[in-house]
C-alpha cells in the first residue's frame, strides 16, 4: 500500500465535533483515546457501515487476512503529528517496513493515510498520519506487569515460557526475510498481551518504527559513533545490546542485537522489569556499565521461585559478546525443550 496524500484520505468531520476520522474510503468513529507518547496518540475506533453496500466495499475488501478483522467492528487507530520532513520519512520507512512481515504474533498494519496539513498559530505540524491496527484492550506486557507486581502476582513458569515463545516466533520470521530485519525495541512496552480463559496469554510485537536490515558492517570510528547515536535515538535503553553502546570501530553488526533484548524481555517477563534497572536506583550506579558488563540481579520471585534453567536461559542470552550469542533458532530449539520439560 502506498502513502497518499490526498486531503481526503484522512479527515476529522467537523460535523461530528471531531469524532470521524476517514482512512481512505472507510470511515471510523471515534470511541475514546488508548493512549499517546510523543506525537503519537492511540485511539479506539469502530468502522462506521452505513448500509449493505458499504459493509461488503468496507475494511473488509481491503484486508488480506479476514482473521484481522475485528467481530464488533472496533480497531486501534494511530494518529502521528509530522512536523518535518525527517519524521515524514520515519513514518514512511515504518509503513513500509510493517508490510514486509505476516506472522501471526506480529501486530499486523491493516491500513494508512498520510494527508498534508496547514500549521496554524497552535498547531506547528505539516502532515498527520493515520495508521489502522487491531485492537488489543488488555494491554501491553509493561501494562500488565505493573498490575500484576501491585497485586504481587507472577506469571506460571509454564505462562513465562509459552508467552517467549511467541515472542521468537514473531522475531524468526523477521529474522528469517532477506535480508533479515531486526525489530531493535523488542521490550515489554511493545508486547501486547490478550488473556485467553484455559491458555497462555496471546503475545504480540508491536511498533516497527526502529526496525531495520539487521546486518551492518562497521569499518570506521564515524560509522561506529553514528550506529551509537541511531541507538540512543531508537533502541529503548534499558533493553539495548552492549555493542549498540559501545560500538568498535571494527565490527559486524547482526540480528543478535534483538536476542539481547529477548533475553531482557524474558527476564521482565518473569520480573517485571529489566535486568539491569536496578543500576538506576543506585548511588553512582550506571546502566551502560550494567549492561555492557553484563552484571545481572536476580530478585526474590515467586513462592516457588522459577526454576535455575530459566536463569540459565536468560544468561546464555545476555552474553556482552555478541559473537557468541545464540541466534533465534538456537533459542527457539531450547524453549521447546524448556517447554517439553516444565509443562509435564
Amino acid at each position: 500500500m502506498g502513502c497518499s496524500f490526498s486531503g481526503l484520505n484522512a479527515l476529522y468531520d467537523v460535523v461530528n465535533g471531531g469524532g470521524d476520522v476517514w482512512i481512505n474510503e472507510n470511515r471510523f468513529r471515534i470511541v475514546r483515546q488508548l493512549g499517546e507518547g510523543g506525537f503519537a496518540y492511540v485511539y479506539l475506533v469502530k468502522e462506521v457501515i452505513t448500509d449493505a453496500a458499504a459493509a461488503s466495499a468496507g475494511l473488509a475488501k481491503k484486508v488480506k487476512d479476514p482473521s484481522h478483522l475485528s467481530d464488533d467492528g472496533t480497531y486501534a487507530l494511530k494518529k502521528v503529528l509530522i512536523q518535518n520532513n525527517e519524521q515524514l520519512d520515519l513514518v514512511r520507512e515504518e509503513i513500509r517496513v510493517s508490510s514486509l512481515f505476516s506472522h501471526p504474533n506480529l501486530l499486523p498494519l491493516l491500513d494508512h493515510a498520510i494527508i498534508a496539513v496547514k500549521p496554524t498559530q497552535e498547531t506547528s505540524w505539516k502532515h498527520e498520519a493515520y495508521l489502522l491496527f487491531p485492537v488489543h484492550l488488555d494491554g501491553t506486557l509493561l501494562d500488565n506487569a505493573k498490575a500484576m507486581k501491585a497485586r504481587k502476582e507472577f506469571y506460571s513458569t509454564t505462562d513465562v515460557l509459552h508467552i517467549f515463545r511467541q515472542l521468537c516466533a514473531g522475531l524468526k520470521h523477521m529474522h528469517s526475510l532477506e535480508p533479515p530485519y531486526a525489530h531493535n525495541d523488542v521490550k515489554p512496552g511493545n508486547i501486547l498481551i490478550t488473556h485467553r480463559k484455559g491458555q497462555a496469554p496471546l503475545a504480540i510485537l508491536m511498533d516497527f518504527g526502529s526496525a531495520r536490515p539487521a546486518r551492518k558492517q562497521i569499518c570506521s570510528r564515524a560509522e561506529a559513533l553514528q550506529l551509537q547515536e541511531w541507538a540512543a535515538e531508537h533502541c529503548s535503553a534499558p533493553v539495548r545490546a552492549p555493542e549498540l553502546w559501545d560500538c568498535p570501530s571494527q565490527a559486524d553488526i547482526d540480528e543478535r542485537t534483538d536476542i539481547w533484548s529477548l533475553g531482557c524481555t524474558l527476564y521482565a517477563i518473569m520480573y517485571g522489569v529489566s535486568p539491569f534497572e536496578y543500576a538506576l536506583g543506585e548511588s553512582g550506579g550506571s546502566l551502560q556499565l550494567a549492561i555492557v558488563n553484563g552484571q545481572i540481579k536476580w530478585p526474590a520471585g515467586p513462592n516457588p521461585p522459577y526454576p535455575d534453567a530459566l536463569h540459565q536461559f536468560v544468561k546464555w542470552m545476555l552474553q556482552p559478546q555478541a559473537a557468541v550469542r545464540p541466534c533465534i533458532d538456537d533459542i527457539i530449539i531450547h524453549v521447546d525443550k524448556l517447554i517439553a520439560k516444565f509443562s509435564k
